[in-house]
């Protein structure tokens, strides 16, 4: 057989298998995406066909494969301070949040979880965002960085991004919380200690059942879900509420919406939501 040729039956299992693994819905438009993603895998491995390698993968030995597989499939687009109308409505929403009494003094605690962070720059553009927002008041902050893909959290712990990747990232905050590099690594940019202590990069499949140490005060998850059908939003949505403190916030992307979904959130304004 032609390793070139990706048959409806093949392109079917695989196509089942992920949705059912990971939730991705990948319709029969995006065959010929699957086949160009896969095809580097099948040359990789020495594959014959695409129904060889799909067997591989779901055998106990093609356990490491198929992570490979699964990051291949993965759409992986972001940019720091992506939307940045959310990060401007942080500074409402965040203040809010402080007790009175935290802040006289004390320790103010707050927990976020962004769930598909790809590469990094989201849970790096709201380490920042926090910081500045708290302007020196002590916080216990940790933002639970999550993603599928390995590949991708490979390069988001390394916390090292090229010129052209922090141009959205304002001047100021560039200098303040970020390491010019030099020699070899002159043209590049990476995120100082303090950022990367506060993240915890973690792979996760948001198919399963979340089991965070804490609950959270905000979630991120933008353009994420628009890659599930309703049914699998709807799921989504309901383990977010239930991730979440009394009061706390829900971040979806622009292009989201949760019309047409059962959910408990209040609707705040379009791509915003509240416990």
């Amino acid at each position: 057989m032609n390793t070139g040729e990706l048959r409806d039956v093949d392109f079917q299992k695989i196509s089942r298998f992920v949705y059912d693994m990971c939730g991705i819905n990948l319709h029969d438009g995006k065959k010929e995406l699957v086949k160009a993603r896969l095809s580097k895998r099948l040359r990789s491995g020495n594959f014959a066909s695409f129904s060889d390698y799909f067997k591989f993968v779901t055998t106990q030995e093609g356990t490491d494969e198929l992570i490979n597989m699964i990051d291949s499939l993965s759409t992986n687009l972001t940019s720091f301070f992506r939307e940045e109308k959310h990060f401007r409505k942080l500074q409402e929403v965040i203040p809010g949040m402080i007790p009175s009494s935290a802040q006289r003094s004390g320790r103010t605690k707050l927990r976020i979880w962004c769930a598909g962070c790809s590469t990094g720059e989201e849970p790096y553009s709201l380490a920042m965002s926090v910081k500045e927002i708290m302007n020196g008041h002590p916080v216990d902050l940790k933002i639970t960085a999550t993603d599928i893909s390995t590949r991708v959290l490979r390069t988001a712990i390394t916390g090292i991004y090229g010129g052209e990747r922090v141009k959205k990232i304002p001047r100021e905050l560039l200098r303040k919380y970020f390491q010019i590099g030099q020699g070899k690594w002159r043209g590049y940019y990476r995120a100082k200690q303090e950022l990367r202590d506060v993240i915890d990069f973690v792979r996760f499949n948001l198919m399963e059942q979340p089991s965070f140490e804490d609950m959270f005060d905000i979630v991120f998850c933008r353009n994420v879900m628009i890659y599930f059908d309703k049914q699998t939003q709807a799921t989504l949505v309901e383990r977010f509420y239930s991730c979440l403190r009394d009061t706390g916030w829900l971040f979806i992307g622009h292009s989201e919406s949760l019309t047409g979904l059962v959910h408990k959130f209040k609707y705040i304004e379009p791509s915003v939501y509240r416990k």
